[in-house]
């Protein structure tokens, strides 16, 4: 067995896995939405490898029609993949991502993987309408010269999409295990980029073409080729299904009648009985004193007001010490005695709440307060 030979037996299963895994992944009832992106990009990879293989046969000797038909069949579809990937990494982050009309635009540079079946179709009708001579060559070798610098932009597109996944995926806090395997995703198809890139200068410079094709061909890109194949494929295959964000179901706002008839009753209890002063103040108390079901309290507060029900209290324990602690009679107490006085029960609770609704701490305010009595005072 020539290395030749070993080469094809190893594209060849490329181009089989590829098929394989594109009907596994579009059959596939996990992850249904991303693999169809994954699917696509197998497909394209092993009709690739397909491509080099037949490109490998002696079709013009026995078969030459087949020859000629394959010259019109785009059988190297490189500028969706760019897409496919991004919108991979997408959908596989967000299970509820849905490819809309704005996102087809990324799609219309594939008139570049069509460019040598339309100078081949424009060849045939012109030979048929008699515009054009029958003289092939100068046709083939118009298609030769584009087949080669077509992979620039193929090139470019494919880099530049793995470029935004990567934003894509850094701007996305996602679990460790997940991130892991998309950066791997991204930097095995950066590795197979660099290597493109590297069979590609040459190829591209018109003196080497037929010295790289006539000496290695296509082989050192097509092996890395079908790694990917194996690599990305069997590994986004075996991903473990997503789980869809639950919703948060939307409270519904309490009618206003409820409205007008809860809040007297609740500032009747904070600001006449004065119900915050007590320490053990709960809503199940609160409930009871006014005889208003607790769920009810719950849903005006934090619809209404967008208040918890410890917000609501603490509100008025924070007027309280900000009136007593400028009265003489509380003069002997410490900033804690009065918050106790004011019906905190917890001097971390007090402390957080305090800075939270001011914006300085309990100290703070109070030198605060003294320095603007002394002002006036001057």
């Amino acid at each position: 067995m020539t290395v030749f030979t070993l080469f094809n037996t190893i594209v060849l299963m490329g181009s089989v896995q590829g098929f394989i895994l594109c009907g596994l992944l579009l059959t596939s009832t996990k992850n249904r939405r991303s693999n169809r992106f994954l699917a696509f990009i197998m497909l394209i990879f092993g009709m690739a490898c397909f491509n080099l293989l037949l490109d490998g046969l002696p079709l013009h000797e026995y078969f030459p029609w087949i020859n000629f038909l394959l010259n019109f069949i785009p059988l190297i579809v490189v500028m969706p993949v760019g897409p496919l990937v991004y919108f991979y990494i997408q959908s596989s982050l967000d299970p509820t991502f849905r490819l809309k009309k704005k996102h087809r635009w990324h799609f219309v540079p594939v008139i570049v993987d069509f460019g040598a079946p339309l100078i081949a179709i424009t060849f045939v009708i012109g030979l048929i309408s008699g515009f054009v001579k029958n003289d092939p060559q100068p046709w083939g070798l118009l298609i030769d010269n584009y087949n080669v610098y077509s992979d620039i932009p193929r090139w470019f597109s494919v880099t530049l999409y793995l470029g935004l996944s990567y934003r894509y995926l850094n701007a996305h806090t996602i679990q460790h295990q997940q991130r892991k395997w998309f950066r791997q995703f991204i930097h095995i198809f950066l590795a197979f980029q660099f290597i493109w890139l590297l069979y590609l200068i040459p190829y591209v410079i018109p003196s080497l073409t037929d010295l790289v094709l006539n000496t290695v061909d296509w082989y050192p890109v097509y092996i890395p080729l079908v790694v990917l194949i194996y690599s990305l494929g069997i590994k986004g295959y075996l991903l473990p299904a997503q789980e869809l964000p639950t919703s948060k179901k939307v409270a519904t706002p309490p009618p206003p009648d409820t409205v007008n008839e809860v809040m007297p009753l609740l500032k009747k209890a904070m600001e006449k009985d004065e119900l915050y002063l007590n320490p053990e103040l709960s809503l199940t108390l609160l409930s009871q004193h006014t005889g208003i079901a607790s769920k009810t309290i719950s849903s005006v507060l934090n619809q209404y007001l967008q208040k918890s029900f410890n917000e609501y209290v603490n509100g008025y324990r924070i007027e309280a010490f900000k009136q007593k602690v400028l009265k003489p009679d509380f003069e002997h107490l410490t900033i804690m005695g009065i918050a106790f006085e004011s019906g905190f029960n917890s001097q971390a609770t007090f402390q957080r709440t305090f800075k939270q609704t001011i914006g300085m701490s309990p100290k703070e305010y109070l030198t605060e307060c003294k320095r603007k009595k002394s002002d006036q005072s001057a």
